[in-house]
């Protein structure tokens, strides 16, 4: 142990006197770990508010689709739907999009229907007239407004339309509340000017989990211009759509990658004159080849190790703390009409663990190997040249 320390020691003196070289590989480093991080914890953290958001999704989604498109679905299609085998509680949901030109922002509307009880209030109640609403946090801040408060909304009709606010959203998804405007039934029927036996869709209660997909098909064929939807479905759809957007930010950042795989390439196919000198004076006094390999180890370590830290912290910075001003606008894909928000920091241990992998052990090895095989060469050669 004493005698690693002492390398230990001798490898951070190493990096001190060679400063300028060892300043710019870590800057380099930082940079390529920075944009991985980034990118990798955005990503992730979206899945995660996804999940947590879908959680409270219904098992199984009914919409009406004519011409290959979402349309407005009779709600008597719900009473046979809970005709067939192995369903519960089956409701239509009333819900739309309100795109605000005040502020350019895109809320989203929901019947007091839409499975409200799955939210947190933060303050005050649900309404319960058509003069009232309870909104998420996002649409507070963006409105100025809270509970015991006002908002004003033009409704399908082209007027203004005057809520009082009963209470804030808060859940453990910022993505399920932050744009959310909660109405009574009645109200969002005439915000929207819904044609009477007309809803958005209708949700399903499957009482097992296992048997959703059959479900699923004998609505098809009961309704055959119905789409239904699962959980599962949904699930998966977000996946991929976030495993996109953040594969299309590492194509955006192939050029770091690049530079990074040049600096391990350089780094792997040789070492400098100076590092070749100092390895064969260190064999002439004494030193092994194991002592050597340690010393030329602890120094990518050192390095590797460093850049990491470094940018995994602005990696977490740029995305919890700055909300990601660099990616929101590629992965979020609608931040430039959604209601800001804060992402909840979800940090897996196997993201940082894969993020280390992927970097610090190819730097550490593209330093070892090199050096190795200037150390099983003949000291007198090595300082000869």
């Amino acid at each position: 142990m004493i005698k690693h320390l002492k390398i230990i020691d001798y490898a951070l003196t190493s990096i001190l006197r060679r400063r300028n070289k060892s300043l710019a590989i870590i800057s380099a480093f930082t940079v390529v770990v920075t944009a991985l991080a980034s990118i990798l914890l955005f990503s992730n953290s979206l899945k995660k508010e996804a999940a947590s958001l879908l959680a409270s999704a219904p098992d199984l989604i009914v919409q009406r689709t004519m011409g290959g498109r979402h349309e407005l679905i009779p709600t008597d299609y719900a009473a046979q739907i809970r005709k067939i085998h192995g369903v519960g509680e089956v409701n239509a949901r009333y819900w739309g999009y309100y795109y605000d030109a005040l502020t350019g922002a895109n809320f989203t509307v929901l019947g007091t229907e839409g499975n409200p009880e799955t939210l947190q209030l933060l303050e005050g109640r649900l309404p319960a007239g058509e003069g009232e609403c309870a909104i998420g946090a996002g649409v507070a801040n963006l409105k100025n407004t809270g509970t015991g408060g006002e908002l004003i909304l033009v409704d399908s009709s082209n007027t203004g339309v005057l809520y009082e606010v009963t209470g804030v959203f808060r859940a453990d998804s910022s993505l399920l509340t932050n744009d959310l405007i909660v109405l009574s039934n009645d109200a969002i029927k005439g915000f929207f000017g819904l044609p009477p036996g007309k809803a958005t869709d209708v949700a399903v209660q499957v009482f097992n989990e296992n048997e959703l997909q059959t479900v699923a098909a004998k609505v098809k064929r009961l309704l055959p211009d119905s789409r239904p939807i699962t959980r599962t479905e949904l699930v998966r759809t977000y996946d991929m759509v976030f495993n996109w957007r953040s594969g299309m930010m590492l194509s955006v950042f192939g050029a770091a990658l690049i530079a990074f795989c040049i600096l391990a390439w350089d780094k792997a196919t040789g070492i400098s004159a100076d590092e070749k000198q100092e390895i064969g004076i260190l064999k002439a006094i004494g030193w092994d080849t194991s002592e050597v390999l340690a010393l030329k180890f602890w120094e990518g370590v050192i390095i590797a190790l460093t850049s990491y830290l470094l940018g995994t912290i602005a990696g977490y910075l740029h995305i919890f703390v700055f909300n990601a001003f660099l990616l929101a606008p590629v992965i979020k894909g609608w931040s430039v009409v959604f209601p800001d928000f804060h992402l909840t920091p979800h940090l897996d241990p196997y993201l940082f663990f894969t993020l280390g992998f992927l970097t610090i052990a190819p730097y550490v090895a593209s330093t070892v190997i090199p050096a190795w095989k200037t150390a099983i060469t003949d000291p007198d050669t090595i300082m000869r040249g």
